[in-house]
C-alpha cells in the first residue's frame, strides 16, 4: 500500500503552479509550500503541474527547483517531482556507469516494476540517452572477470525481460524448472544459461511456485543454498533478484535498514526508496522495518535527518512533521 496522501480536494495544476512560482519569489524559499504541494500530489498531478509550469513560466519546474533548493532536499524532491518512468530511466543510467552496489538499482527497476512500467522507463531511456539500457548495461563489462560478465548477462535478461503478469501456475514444469534450478546451484553454475532464463523471465507467479516446490523438495530456500561463496558478487546479485521478484517488501527494508543504521546515513538510497516505493508498497515497507528495527521508520527518519529533508520524508511516508 502507498504513503503517499492526497487531499479530497486538490487545487488545479494552474493553481498549484501558481503557488509554486510564489514559494520560489521574493527573498527566500518557502521550502514549506513547496512539500505541501508537490508530496502531496500523485504522478499524474505532478505532471500536470510540471506542464503548466513550463507552458506559464517559460521554465521547467525542475529547473527552477534546481535553482531554489539544494542538498538531500533537492535531490529528493527532483526525483520525486520526475514521471516515474523518467526517474527509474535516470537511475538506471547513474547504476550503468560503475560497477558498485549502485548496481542494485538497474535489479530493482527490472524485477519490482510491472512489465508495462519496465517497457515506459525503456523508452524514456531512449529519449533521455539516444540508447537502449541494454547497451549501456553491456557496454560496462569490464576486466574480463566472469562473476562481472555474468552480472551483466543477468541484468540484460532482466530489464529486457517482459513477463507474463497472469495467475496461472503450471505445476508441472515448476517441479522440472525447480531440479534444474538444484543442479546447477549444486554444480556451482548458477551463471548458467538455464538458471537466467527461469529466474529473468518466468512470471513471478510462475516462479514463486518453482521456488516454493525448491524449498520443500531439497529442504532449503533457494537464496541460503546461494550463499555458498558470501564473496561472490553474481551469487550476492542472484540472491537480490530473487529477492525483488518473491518479497520485495523485504528487499526494500533491507536496504533502508543499511542505509539509516550505521554511522552517516546513506541519503542517497534512503532517498531512492522513498521516492520510488511511496506511491507504490511504503507501508509495506515501513511496517517490516518497523518488525526487523523494533522503532517505527519515521523515528529512525527523525532521529537519522533533519530539516526540510527531513519533513519531506516524512511527508512521503505519511508522517507529517508537526513540531
Amino acid at each position: 500500500m502507498a504513503t503517499l496522501t492526497v487531499p479530497a480536494h486538490v487545487p488545479t495544476p494552474y493553481e498549484d503552479a501558481e503557488q509554486l512560482k510564489k514559494a520560489f519569489d521574493g527573498w527566500g524559499t518557502n521550502e514549506k509550500l513547496i512539500i505541501s504541494i508537490l508530496a502531496h500530489r500523485n504522478a499524474a498531478q505532478r505532471k500536470a503541474i510540471r506542464e503548466v509550469y513550463t507552458e506559464t513560466y517559460g521554465e521547467d519546474l525542475l529547473k527552477s527547483l534546481d535553482k531554489e533548493v539544494t542538498s538531500d532536499f533537492e535531490s529528493l524532491l527532483v526525483l520525486w517531482t520526475l514521471d516515474p518512468a523518467q526517474r527509474d530511466a535516470t537511475l538506471a543510467n547513474r547504476a550503468t556507469k560503475k560497477w558498485t552496489a549502485s548496481n542494485q538499482v538497474l535489479l530493482e527497476i527490472a524485477c519490482t516494476r510491472s512489465s508495462h512500467d519496465l517497457f515506459l522507463a525503456r523508452q524514456a531511456y531512449h529519449c533521455l540517452y539516444k540508447k537502449s539500457i541494454e547497451e549501456d548495461v553491456a557496454h560496462h563489462i569490464t576486466g574480463g572477470l566472469w562473476q562481472v560478465f555474468s552480472i551483466t548477462q543477468l541484468l540484460v535478461f532482466l530489464v529486457a525481460s517482459f513477463r507474463y503478469e497472469g495467475p496461472e501456475v503450471n505445476t508441472t514444469l515448476a517441479k522440472q524448472e525447480a531440479k534444474i534450478l538444484r543442479k546447477h546451484i549444486t554444480d556451482n553454475a548458477c551463471n548458467h544459461d538455464e538458471v537466467l532464463r527461469i529466474i529473468a523471465t518466468r512470471s513471478k507467479t510462475q516462479l514463486n511456485a518453482t521456488l516454493s516446490i525448491y524449498n520443500n523438495e531439497f529442504g532449503n530456500a533457494i537464496n541460503k543454498d546461494l550463499k555458498f561463496d558470501p564473496k561472490d558478487e553474481f551469487l550476492r546479485a542472484l540472491r537480490s533478484t530473487i529477492k525483488c521478484l518473491t518479497t520485495p517488501e523485504k528487499y526494500f527494508e533491507k536496504v533502508l535498514r543499511l542505509a539509516i543504521n550505521k554511522t552517516g546515513t546513506d541519503e542517497g538510497a534512503l532517498t531512492r526508496v522513498v521516492a520510488t516505493r511511496a506511491e507504490v508498497d511504503m507501508k509495506h515497507i515501513a511496517g517490516e522495518y518497523q518488525r526487523r528495527s523494533s522503532i517505527p521508520l519515521e523515528k529512525a527518519i527523525v532521529n537519522d535527518t533533519h530539516g526540510d529533508y527531513e519533513d519531506l520524508l516524512l511527508a512521503l511516508i505519511g508522517c507529517e512533521n508537526d513540531a
